[in-house]
């Protein structure tokens, strides 16, 4: 990217850029959770375990951590709405401490299965509220830039765990995951809360308080009025469950989320994270360690998705989506006729790398587009009225299909062999790349109303939004404020 562009990019956005490193922090955490399982289980396999656990608690593990997640679905619906998006990050950031600590000080598995069920539970809140926080406070030229932050926390948390459990006692991934939770806990105080969700409460001059500190420009009047118009115009829309399949641009969106997170998994991100190692070892491939393949497959979805997050407000998330789905089938595709090719008894000693490039170029061009775009859309394709729900359900989805996907890919290698599942991830990525192209619409460089409109098939009204006056003060604090009051206080 040029610099003039990132000059652009990042010109006068400090404040945002201090504010979503503050409420993402946490996603470390969450990652290093995500990926614990597979370095840690080992060492708990170990005769001189602090901790003894049977084959089944090795599953248990795996799955109870998607459990929680699942259990997290109603509380969040309700604390993102009822508590605000910054109060629910602070609840997460809670309950995931409490999991750290008793991973670390637990010396039975029922200690484990209650610490993964409730890190699971609160990384499903945080996945959620961040995301809604961070595109209401982002100006649109760095929206998509932000919002893929939290998507880099979370790898740097599997970095983190990957690179470190493997080589010490239990506990101290534990102390880590704690201190990065109370780093985050002590900043949280200072962040400013979402416009959008003040003014839905009927807050007018809190709201623009806070837009103030959030843009360095202090001429803020033309975009608060048009967030107030937004939140206004939102209002009037119900926001019942049944208005995200009612309504047209609601069910646009839920349709587009529902895929990319199908998408995700059927791309075979949570078989390949699980397995790694068992694949790789199916594969003859000799090359890396175990442990080394999972650091460097770890370190290049980092990397990738580092370099998309600069490039997703610059070439936009069509192309990123399209072009990575297309690319990630054609590496999952080469993974498959190894494999058949092996099962068929063809000598493939002499290509045996063929497998583990394959995989790091997949944790590459994964990442850059359909491992990222997902999270930064999925908070702008909702209106306010039914963003929570449509959030949630987008991550209750995203969870669903991980199980599936898991459980797809077992019975089908026990049964007709490793290569069967990754022609079905293939074909489905290139699904996705056509899907992407035809019907996701471009959301580079609009607004949240703006999008709305697009949803909805229908021309954005131009002309000059009114700037703040004591006429619409009153209008906001009277009628309207008196509405929220009633409603929600």
């Amino acid at each position: 990217m040029r610099e003039d562009s990132l000059k652009y990019m990042f010109s006068g956005t400090f404040p945002q850029v201090l504010a979503v490193l503050t409420c993402t922090v946490s996603a470390i955490s969450d990652g290093m959770q995500y990926g614990w399982s597979a370095p840690v289980i080992p060492v708990l396999k170990h005769p001189d375990s602090p901790v003894k656990i049977s084959e089944s608690d090795e599953e248990w593990l795996e799955s109870v951590y998607m459990l929680g997640g699942i259990a997290g679905l109603p509380v969040t619906i309700v604390l993102v709405d009822r508590i605000g998006r910054k109060n629910s990050m602070i609840c997460s950031a809670m309950a995931s401490l409490i999991g750290w600590i008793l991973i670390g000080v637990g010396n039975t598995v029922e200690y484990l299965f209650v610490a993964r069920f409730l890190t699971g539970l609160a990384g499903d809140v945080a996945f959620v509220a961040a995301p809604m926080y961070i595109a209401e406070i982002a100006d649109k030229k760095i929206r998509g830039f932000l919002a893929g932050v939290i998507y880099l926390m979370m790898l740097v948390g599997i970095l983190v765990i990957y690179s470190v459990a493997p080589f010490v006692p239990i506990y101290v991934s534990s102390i880590v995951g704690g201190i990065i939770l109370c780093l985050q806990l002590c900043a949280f105080p200072y962040i400013p809360k979402s416009p959008y969700y003040l003014l839905s409460k009927g807050k007018y001059d809190k709201a623009k308080e806070s837009l103030r500190k959030l843009r360095t420009n202090k001429d803020i009047d033309k975009e608060f009025e048009e967030i107030y118009s937004a939140v206004n115009r939102q209002k009037t829309e119900k926001g019942r469950p049944q208005d995200l399949i009612l309504i047209k641009s609601n069910r646009k969106a839920l349709i587009i989320m529902t895929v990319l997170n199908a998408a995700q998994h059927f791309s075979s991100i949570s078989v390949i994270l699980m397995n790694l190692h068992d694949i790789l070892e199916r594969a003859g491939s000799a090359f890396m360690s175990p442990t080394t393949s999972g650091i460097v497959f770890a370190a290049v979805m980092l990397i990738a998705a580092t370099a998309a997050d600069f490039f997703v407000d610059k070439f936009g998330r069509k192309i990123l989506l399209t072009t990575s789905s297309l690319f990630t089938g054609l590496c999952l595709l080469v993974i498959a006729i190894y494999f058949t090719l092996q099962k068929m008894e063809y000598d493939v000693s002499n290509v045996s790398w063929i497998p583990i490039a394959a995989v790091m170029v997949y944790a590459a061009v994964f990442k850059y587009g359909l491992g990222m775009v997902p999270i930064v859309m999925t908070a702008e394709l909702f209106p306010t009225k039914v963003k929570a729900m449509g959030m949630t359900i987008s991550d209750a989805m995203y969870l669903l299909f991980a199980l599936i996907s898991i459980e797809l890919y077992q019975s089908l290698s026990s049964r007709f062999g490793i290569d069967v599942p990754f022609y079905i991830f293939a074909a489905s990525c290139l699904f996705t790349a056509a899907f992407s192209m035809l019907y996701i619409p471009e959301t580079k460089g609009k607004t949240l109303e703006e999008i709305q409109f697009i949803l909805k098939g229908e021309p954005f009204p131009q002309g000059e939004v009114p700037v703040n006056t004591e006429q619409n003060r009153n209008k906001l604090s009277s009628p309207l404020e008196a509405e929220f009051t009633s409603t929600h206080l």
